[in-house]
């Protein structure tokens, strides 16, 4: 009997869910503010990486949200009949391990394209790097904005704004380098300030320094691309020889028990 009043307290719930007269989205959006406290620092960037500039973030935020309250709410009724101290715990660590799993499977999909997104950066900058000899910094990054990888253009177009509204301080630029922490990103963004910075007379030296740097950084990425390629191979490499060595083992055991007759 407990059974089946379970059940039907769950699909009262579904019910009501599908119908709209539980409202979840409308909880989470009216407790926005309490939920973004649970926002990782990082999860806008890996969204961009995976799904492109035209993702909405929030909207996937709060799908994450949304799941985890309803496989909560799910367990809560199953143990509703006995409920304790300890099923409360479980209640909450299986509707944070939901909560969780999106982010975890978005952050394998970045450290599996680490090398290729890491790298656009440090490209893009040394492209930069003709358009800065004619140009102002800001005004060359404005310029070389269609050609920019499409993950860093929202960034770039927001780092232009604050800098033409008259932020002439190291911010816009140190912003940019938060909203997409790949390698050496600060680093980078730092040069890039410090060039905006130089004299008209000493431009040509600064745009060398500033070439042969991010030339450095352009080779690091090539390194540890082919460093990740090296480790794959001689992964999948391994895995054939074990799994080879396991086979003729096995088939080694089957020809000694077929010659004692077992």
């Amino acid at each position: 009997m407990q059974i089946e009043i379970i059940a039907i307290a769950i699909i009262i719930f579904v019910i009501m869910a599908y119908t709209g007269q539980i409202n979840i989205n409308q909880m989470i959006v009216d407790n926005q503010i309490l939920f973004q406290r649970l926002k990782e620092s990082d999860w806008d960037f890996y969204v961009r990486a995976k799904y492109g500039n035209e993702a909405n973030t929030d909207i996937l935020f709060n799908k994450r949200i949304k799941n985890a309250l309803i496989v909560m709410v799910l367990l809560f009724f199953v143990m509703l009949q006995d409920l304790n101290s300890v099923k409360v715990l479980l209640i909450l660590v299986v509707g944070f391990f939901v909560f969780k799993m999106p982010y975890n499977d978005i952050k394998k999909f970045y450290k599996r394209h680490i090398s290729e997104i890491d790298s656009m950066l440090p490209y893009y900058l040394k492209n930069l790097e003709i358009l800065i000899q004619h140009y102002t910094v800001p005004v060359a990054i404005g310029k070389s904005m269609s050609d920019a990888p499409e993950i860093f253009r929202e960034g770039l177009a927001e780092m232009i704004n604050s800098i033409n509204s008259g932020d002439d301080s190291i911010e816009p630029y140190m912003e940019f380098a938060r909203k997409y922490p790949v390698r050496d990103s600060m680093r980078m963004m730092r040069l890039l300030y410090r060039l905006s910075l130089g004299r008209q007379e000493r431009k040509q030296e600064q745009i060398l320094a500033f070439s042969r740097t991010i030339s450095s950084l352009q080779q690091k990425a090539r390194d540890t691309r082919y460093k990740n390629r090296l480790e794959k191979m001689e992964s999948k490499t391994m895995s054939m020889l074990i799994t080879t060595g396991i086979g003729l083992m096995i088939l080694l055991v089957f020809s000694v028990m077929k010659l004692m007759g077992i």
